[in-house]
This record gives C-alpha cells, sequence and structure tokens, in this order.
C-alpha cells in the first residue's frame, strides 16, 4: 500500500490525494510510510560518505569513518522524522484559523506524503556531486510544494482559495523551521560535534 501511494503521487497526484481521503488510514500507517520513506535517503548518505567519498570541485574525494557516518546517518534519520512531526504540528496548529477541523492523525499524513519527494531526493547521495544532488534537493522540494498545495483542499475539505492561504502559510513556516534546523546543525558541527573524516 505504501508503495502504491508513492507512485500515485508522483504519477496522478490528485486522484492520490482524493484516495488517500477517502481511505484515511491509522496513525501507524502515516508512521510507517515516514519511516520507511526516511531510510532511503540516510542509506544512500551512509553509503556515499563512507564508501564513495565526497568531493567539491576538483578537491580530493573525502571519506568519513564508518563509525561517524553512521552517527550522521541516525542523526539524519532522527532530523527527518522530528520534522516531518513538526510539520504536522504546524499543519494542526494553523487548520482552524482557515476553516479547517482536521484530525492529527490527517495532519500527520498529510505531512509524510507532502513530505515524500524531498525526503526521496536524498538517494541522490549515490552520486556524491554537490551540483547533482542540489539539483535533485530543489526538484524534490518543488515536487513537495506542489503536492502540498493540490492536497491541502482535499484532506482538509476547504476551497481551494482557501487552500491556496493554508499552504502558503505552511510553506513559509516549513521554510522558517528548515533554516533553523541548517542553523542548529551548523553550531552543534561547530562546537566539537562533528564528523571524523579519514
Amino acid at each position: 500500500m505504501i508503495l502504491n501511494h508513492i507512485w500515485g503521487l508522483y504519477a496522478h497526484p490528485v486522484d492520490e490525494w482524493k484516495s488517500i481521503d477517502q481511505r484515511h488510514e491509522s496513525m501507524s500507517f502515516a508512521l510507517s510510510h515516514i519511516l520507511i520513506i526516511a531510510l532511503l535517503p540516510c542509506a544512500a548518505a551512509y553509503y556515499a560518505s563512507a564508501h564513495i567519498g565526497w568531493s567539491i570541485g576538483a578537491r580530493e574525494v573525502t571519506f568519513l569513518t564508518q563509525s561517524s557516518a553512521t552517527m550522521m546517518a541516525v542523526a539524519m534519520y532522527a532530523g527527518i522524522i522530528a520534522a516531518t512531526f513538526a510539520l504536522a504540528y504546524l499543519i494542526h496548529w494553523m487548520a482552524k484559523t482557515f476553516g479547517a477541523a482536521p484530525t492529527f492523525t490527517q495532519s500527520v499524513e498529510l505531512a509524510a506524503y507532502t513530505a515524500t519527494p524531498v525526503i526521496m531526493s536524498g538517494v541522490a547521495a549515490l552520486y556524491p556531486e554537490l551540483w547533482f544532488v542540489t539539483m535533485v534537493f530543489l526538484a524534490g522540494v518543488a515536487y513537495s510544494v506542489y503536492l502540498l498545495y493540490s492536497g491541502v483542499p482535499i484532506l482538509m475539505h476547504i476551497p481551494e482559495e482557501r487552500g491556496f492561504m493554508y499552504s502558503s502559510s505552511v510553506v513559509t513556516a516549513g521554510l522558517i523551521m528548515m533554516v533553523v534546523l541548517m542553523v542548529a546543525s551548523a553550531i552543534i558541527w561547530t562546537n566539537g560535534f562533528g564528523p571524523e573524516y579519514m
């Protein structure tokens, strides 16, 4: 079922949102979706940083130690899960402002399925060239934003005009959350918790 949703979100997103809205699976289903999908970029990042190596421009290829790559992958996994739940909380918290009354499970569904393309773009780490990973990530972000705009009116049962404003608010809050996460990561990294290189 999870793979069906992933394919549907890429092949026919509006129909897939309607299917998700009709089924309204349990919290455990939405949670299992995000727990499985989040494994993909973490495994790719681990393998790329420990076994393939990263190079930026004409510099030498850089590798992380396996223990450091494992630590970074685990931190990345926890960050993806936490960010998805934070986005679900924002969606749920802002709902009343726009005339919607979703359950928290519906908010988690919207956050998990909307985040799927940007999370799956992390698989691009298997070709560890900065320009390539950046381009795939930006494409994932763009498609996630499209999914959010197309999914909000359907899952939240509100008119498209209000759905547009609601989605715009979620995108803005999500971008702020991403900047906060990047700043926190940079602070942690520069205070002695960075990776070990080989």
